[in-house]
C-alpha cells in the first residue's frame, strides 16, 4: 500500500509530500561520540508514496559491539561485514537531497554523522515528535508500541532492515493523522542552527566539595571556596589553577555573591571581574598572599553523593540555597529559588505519581469533573487564555496548546472563532464550549479507547513529582519535553543550568544550549524533535553529587515575548519513548523574554521535578549570568 493511498485527502504536491529516506541504525551505545553504527538499513519512499530503493548491511565497528543481548550482534557476526567507510558512499546517495526520517531522528542522524562526518541532507523528521504532537493513546511512544496501534506488523525488533520497514508503515499512518488534525510537520534544519555569542570556555574538573563561604581576613583557605583570578600573574595562569585545584579549591571563571575570594595584583582594575567583587564584597587577595594561602589549605565537607534510586538507609540532605524542610513535613519541598530579580516565588504543589499501570481515579469525580479530558482553549487575550487553562487544571483536565488526537473538548473565548483549526475541530465534531462552561461543566462520557492505562499527572504551577527510578536494573534517562504552538516570526530555545547549592553553575560548561548541546560528561543534553519542540535528557544517575539542580528554562529569540508566543508544555518521561509521568501547562504574562520551566532537584536519595512557569524580561544573557555564566558583552 502506498503513502498516497493511505491519505486520501493528502494531494502528491501538498504539505506531506517529500521524497524520504527511512533510517535505522543498530549501534555499540547511546554515545554517537563515542559508539559505532554496527548495521544501517534506508529505504526510500517518493512524494507519490511508492518505495523507491531498499538498502541494508552489517557493520564491522573495529570495537566491541556491546550490548549483544538487545541487537544480537555478536563479534563472530560482525567480523566478515564491511566497515562503515566501505558502504557510506552507498548511504550517502541513498540520502542525497532527501528528508532523512527516523525513530528519534536526532540519534540516527548523530550517529551517522558522526561515522560520516557529513550528511548530503537539509532536513530530518522524527516520527517520535511527529506522534508527540498526534499524540496517540497509546501507554508510550515506542516504535513497537506505535505499531501495534497503527496495526502495523512488526517481525524482529532491533533488527535494523524491519525496524525500517515498520518505521515506513508508521510513517504513513502518523501522516493520514497529522492530516486529518491539520498538523505541521516538525521539520528539522539539518545540521540545527549552532552559532551563538554564548560559547562557553574549555571545561574544568569539577571541586567535589561545598562552599564553606568567604575567605575571612587573616584566615585559612578551605576547600571548596570559589576562587577567581583576574589581572595579569607572575606564575603562568594554568599554574595557579592547577595548584588550586589540587588543593581542593573551586575555580570559577566568573565572580557573583558566592565567590569566596578574588586574586588579583591590581587592586584597582577595572575589569569585570574586579568591578563585580567590590559591587558583592568579595575580599581580595594578590597573588603572593594567594600562594601563601595555598601552603595551608584547610580541609572542606566533601559533597554528599546521594543516588537517585529509594534506598532507607540513605541519609537524606536538603535541597539547595533553601530553608530546611519542617520536621513534622519532611516531604514538604522548599520554595522556588532564581536569580535575584525581585519577584515572588512560586510555591510548590506536591503531587504523588502513582505506581505503573495503578488505575486513575473515576474521570466523572464530582470534584474533577474535567479528569480524562483534553481541554484546547482558543482565542481571547493572553491573561483570558491562562485563566482558562488555570481553570481547566483545577477541574482535573489537562489543558492542551494545540490540536491533536487526544484533545476532547474546546473552548471558544471571543476572538476564537476566527483561529484556522476551528474548521477542522468542526469536521472532528469535537464539542465546542463558551468560557462560561467551565463555571461547572458537564461532559459526555469519553469512550475507553481515549484512555491510556496511565494517564500523566497534571501539574499545576509550582507542581512537584518525584521522578521514579527502578529498585533494580539501570536507571532511565528522563526526557523533560517542551513543545509550543509553530510560530514562524520568532525561534524559541530551550536551555538547561546544572547548578550547586549555590544556585551558580560549577563552570561554563553547566550551561548547555544550542551553541554548547551537551555537557562534558553527556548527562546534560540538548534534542531538537522540531521547530516547537525541544527536549532535555538527563542522565540523573550520573550526575556529580556537587550537582544539585537542573534548571530547564526557555527564551525568545529577538525582539518577541511569552505573551505573543503563548503558553509552553512541558512534559517528563523515562526515556526517549517512554509514557509520561507528569505534563503541566506554563503560561508567562505579558513581556518576559526568558521563562524558567522546570527544576530538576535532589530531595534526599530522591530526584523531584517541579513545574515553574516564572518569566522575566531580560534576556537568555542576563539569565546566564545569574547562574554565574561568564558570558561576554
Amino acid at each position: 500500500m502506498t503513502l498516497a493511498s493511505r491519505l486520501p485527502d493528502a494531494p502528491a504536491s501538498g504539505d506531506y509530500a517529500h521524497d524520504f529516506a527511512l533510517v535505522d541504525v543498530e549501534t555499540s551505545g547511546l554515545v554517537p561520540r563515542r559508539d559505532r553504527v554496527l548495521s544501517v538499513a534506508v529505504i526510500t519512499v517518493g512524494p507519490d508514496g511508492e518505495q523507491t530503493g531498499e538498502f541494508s548491511t552489517l557493520v564491522n565497528p573495529g570495537c566491541d559491539p556491546g550490548p549483544v543481548e538487545v541487537h544480537g550482534l555478536t563479534p563472530d557476526v560482525l567480523a566478515g561485514a564491511p566497515t562503515f567507510e566501505q558502504v557510506a558512499g552507498r548511504i550517502g546517495a541513498m540520502l542525497q537531497d532527501r528528508v532523512l526520517v527516523a525513530h528519534n531522528a536526532q540519534f540516527d542522524y548523530d550517529f551517522l554523522a558522526h561515522a560520516r562526518m557529513w550528511l548530503p541532507v537539509s532536513q530530518r523528521l522524527c516520527t517520535l515528535a511527529l506522534n508527540r504532537q498526534v499524540d496517540p493513546p497509546t501507554d508510550d511512544m515506542k516504535l513497537g508500541t506505535l505499531a501495534a496501534h497503527y496495526g502495523v506488523p512488526q517481525q524482529r525488533a532491533h533488527d535494523a532492515l524491519d525496524d525500517t520497514r515498520v518505521l515506513a508503515g508508521v510513517l504513513r499512518a502518523s501522516l493520514r493523522e497529522a492530516d486529518r488534525l491539520d498538523l505541521p510537520l516538525p521539520l528539522v534544519s539539518c545540521p540545527p542552527r549552532a552559532e551563538s555569542q554564548f560559547t562557553p570556555s574549555p571545561p574544568k574538573t569539577p571541586c567535589a566539595y561545598r562552599n564553606p563561604g568567604r575567605l575571612t581576613p587573616g584566615g585559612p583557605l578551605q576547600q571548596g571556596m570559589k576562587v577567581a583570578i583576574t589581572g595579569e600573574t607572575a606564575h603562568a595562569r594554568a599554574e595557579l589553577v592547577g595548584r588550586a585545584v589540587a588543593a581542593g579549591l573551586n575555580m570559577m571563571t566568573s565572580v557573583s555573591r558566592h565567590t569566596s575570594v578574588l586574586v588579583t595584583n591590581d587592586a584597582a582594575s577595572a575589569s569585570a571581574k574586579a568591578r563585580r567583587a567590590l559591587a558583592e564584597g568579595v575580599p581580595v587577595v594578590d597573588e603572593p598572599t594567594f600562594l601563601r594561602l595555598l601552603d595551608d589549605v584547610r580541609p572542606g565537607t566533601a559533597h554528599v553523593g546521594t543516588t537517585p534510586r529509594p534506598a532507607p538507609a540513605a541519609a537524606p540532605t536538603t535541597a539547595p540555597s533553601t530553608t530546611a524542610p519542617s520536621a513534622t513535613d519532611p516531604t514538604t519541598p522548599p520554595p522556588v529559588t532564581a536569580p535575584a530579580t525581585g519577584q515572588v516565588p512560586v510555591t510548590e504543589t506536591p503531587v504523588a505519581v502513582p505506581s505503573p499501570r495503578r488505575p486513575e481515579p473515576s474521570p466523572r469525580a464530582a470534584d474533577r469533573p474535567l479528569a480524562g479530558h483534553r481541554v484546547l482553549v482558543l482565542g481571547g487575550v493572553h491573561a483570558q487564555a491562562a485563566a482558562a487553562r488555570v481553570r481547566v487544571v483545577e477541574l482535573g483536565g489537562s489543558a492542551a496548546i494545540n490540536l491533536s488526537a487526544s484533545v476532547t473538548d474546546v473552548v471558544l473565548l471571543p476572538g476564537g472563532e476566527k483561529d484556522r483549526r476551528m474548521k477542522r475541530i468542526g469536521a472532528l465534531e469535537l464539542p465546542v464550549y463558551e468560557p462560561r462552561w467551565l463555571d461547572a461543566p458537564t461532559t459526555a462520557d469519553l469512550p475507553s479507547a481515549a484512555f491510556r492505562s496511565q494517564e500523566p499527572r497534571v501539574l499545576p504551577r509550582g507542581g512537584v513529582v518525584d521522578l521514579p527510578m527502578p529498585q533494580a536494573g539501570p536507571a532511565p534517562e528522563w526526557y523533560v519535553t517542551a513543545g509550543w504552538s509553530p510560530r514562524s516570526d520568532c525561534a524559541i530555545d530551550v536551555v538547561a543550568f546544572l547548578l550547586d547549592e549555590d544556585e551558580q553553575v560549577a563552570f561554563d560548561e553547566d550551561f548547555v544550549f544550542y551553541g554548547a548541546p551537551e555537557n562534558p560528561a553527556g548527562t546534560v543534553r540538548l534534542l531538537t524533535g522540531g521547530p516547537a519542540e525541544q527536549t532535555i535528557a538527563l542522565d540523573l544517575a550520573s550526575l556529580p553529587p556537587a550537582t544539585r539542580k537542573v534548571v530547564v528554562a526557555a527564551a525568545v529569540d529577538g525582539a518577541a515575548t511569552f505573551g505573543t508566543v503563548g503558553a509552553i508544555q512541558i512534559g517528563a518521561a523515562p526515556g526517549s519513548s517512554g509514557a509520561p509521568v507528569a505534563r503541566a501547562t506554563l503560561d508567562a504574562a505579558t513581556t518576559e523574554r526568558t521563562l524558567l520551566l522546570a527544576e530538576i532537584y535532589r530531595r534526599g536519595p530522591l530526584w523531584r521535578l517541579r513545574a515553574v512557569g516564572q518569566g522575566y524580561d531580560h534576556g537568555l544573557d542576563a539569565l546566564a549570568r545569574g547562574y554565574g555564566v561568564d558570558v561576554a558583552g
